[in-house]
């Protein structure tokens, strides 16, 4: 007798958990510094247009996929039809991929928050302090290792007592804190050495309001590419996430509706983590603070929360407590995403998927960790940047991967097995489509070439 697939309880649940995994790291630390890259507003544009389409596109079809066959992306695929299984196999290699240098990043954040819980903030603001900190060969595998077991407790506990559950608890505490520190941010002020003036709501139009000036068509086109890849990020598609997700709502759940409040949430989020960190880094730092790339995070917002004096403390405990909250909801689907496809596939117990997928983390974590100090080289991508080993994997999950996902699954549906199979799982039980032509204009022909774009762009042709 083949055993009963776990559900999430109500649609509720769902929908924390699929945002849960959607808000994690890459809204937090790289929305933002790609905003600040991309002109602000004129990036946030371009991202919530393409939210509305493209994320919506992608977002709809994975988990109407999982729905549908009841099944994680290993096995979801060949389901959908026969010869495409190959899809499942490339969308379960991500999370495999993801997963351990997402819980070295995971610890990063853990040692942050402990600095900061034990007065240490002021010397985490030095210069050199990260750089110093993630080249030490010891410490980093320590924080790396508690950040996968704390991983590993969740997914172990199970859809309902373990993903769900922490969610539900988890999510709207983190929304608190994130909106909290939002609004924290717009109300500081600061006057520098030089006698200079800013404040948060200086940052705040930079960061909103869309600023063309001596952008060219290439350099727009540019912003709309960054804006397209961080969707992958965002909404937690093309890496197998939200099939899994999917193949544990119930039947009776109102997909389109649940669709709809999980780009919501995540949208928001996303605004709101540039709102946190971008109005902050601003008044204390000015222009040339936010171009601290992806080491904003790390490197710039420690210095904002020691000029803040006392409130800095706090400040930066709530925040790194919040980035964690952020990060486990999100490795937990990375790791649900592999345990899952295993049981599935292979037929192992969730107990044996957890174990087996959890000692894997912590070897690979290990020698990702090991990336910065011992087994340190510099590699030149074909996108032109120079990586070591959490880069490289990095940029074949996110860069190479992902895309060809989405493409091929874009293929899949729009072409091979069509629209309607989707359409007809969303609006089972007699629920409406919304946008459904945006949806079949997008999957058969936009979202195809924007990803074949983006594919190109990815791999420096």
């Amino acid at each position: 007798m083949e055993k009963k697939r776990s559900n999430f309880t109500g649609s509720i649940g769902f929908v924390l958990a699929a945002a849960g995994s959607a808000v994690g790291l890459g809204n937090i630390w790289r929305f933002p510094y790609l905003a600040a890259k991309g002109g602000g507003g004129v990036f946030i544009l371009c991202y919530v247009v393409l939210a509305l389409t493209f994320g919506f596109t992608l977002l709809t079809t994975e988990i109407a996929i999982g729905r549908k066959t009841g099944q994680s992306p290993l096995t979801a695929y060949e389901q959908m039809h026969k010869g495409w299984g190959g899809i499942g196999v490339l969308a379960c290699a991500v999370p495999v991929i993801i997963l351990p240098y997402y819980c070295s990043i995971g610890g990063w954040v853990l040692k942050y928050l402990s600095a900061f819980l034990t007065g240490h903030g002021a010397q985490a603001a030095e210069d050199g302090y990260f750089t110093g900190y993630i080249t030490q060969v010891g410490q980093p595998i320590i924080w790396m290792l508690i950040y996968v077991l704390i991983t590993a407790t969740v997914v172990y506990k199970g859809v309902n007592k373990g993903i769900e559950k922490y969610s539900k608890i988890l999510m709207p505490i983190l929304f608190v804190l994130i909106a909290g520190i939002s609004v924290f941010s717009i109300t500081l002020k600061h006057t520098n050495a030089d006698g200079v003036t800013r404040t948060g709501m200086q940052g705040l139009a930079i960061y909103l309001i869309p600023n063309f000036r001596g952008m060219t068509v290439k350099s727009f086109l540019s912003v709309v590419m960054d804006a397209l890849g961080q969707l992958f990020f965002s909404i937690s598609v093309a890496m197998g996430i939200m099939v899994t997700y999917g193949s544990y709502a119930k039947k009776e759940t109102n997909l389109m509706k649940s669709i709809n409040q999980i780009e919501f949430f995540d949208t928001l989020v996303a605004l709101l983590a540039g709102l946190m960190i971008i109005p902050a880094v601003y008044t204390f730092m000015g222009t040339e603070g936010m171009s601290a790339g992806p080491g904003l995070m790390f490197v710039s917002l420690p210095k904002v929360f020691k000029a803040m004096g006392a409130a800095g403390v706090l400040v930066g405990i709530v925040f790194f407590l919040m980035v964690s909250f952020a990060a486990v909801t999100s490795s937990v689907s990375v790791m649900e995403a592999i345990v899952s496809s295993m049981m599935d596939k292979f037929h192992v117990s969730r107990k044996k998927g957890t174990i087996l997928t959890t000692l894997y983390g912590m070897i690979v974590g290990v020698i990702v960790c090991l990336g910065y100090n011992k087994l340190y080289f510099e590699l030149e991508l074909p996108n032109g940047t120079v990586a070591q080993i959490l880069d490289v994997m990095d940029y074949i999950s996110n860069n190479c991967l992902m895309p060809m996902v989405a493409l091929l699954t874009c293929i899949l549906i729009g072409w091979v097995v069509k629209p309607k199979v989707i359409i007809d799982e969303v609006t089972l039980g007699g629920y409406r489509f919304g946008r459904e032509k945006l949806y079949v204009a997008m999957i058969k022909v936009i979202a195809p070439l924007m990803l074949l774009i983006l594919l190109v762009q990815s791999v420096g042709l």
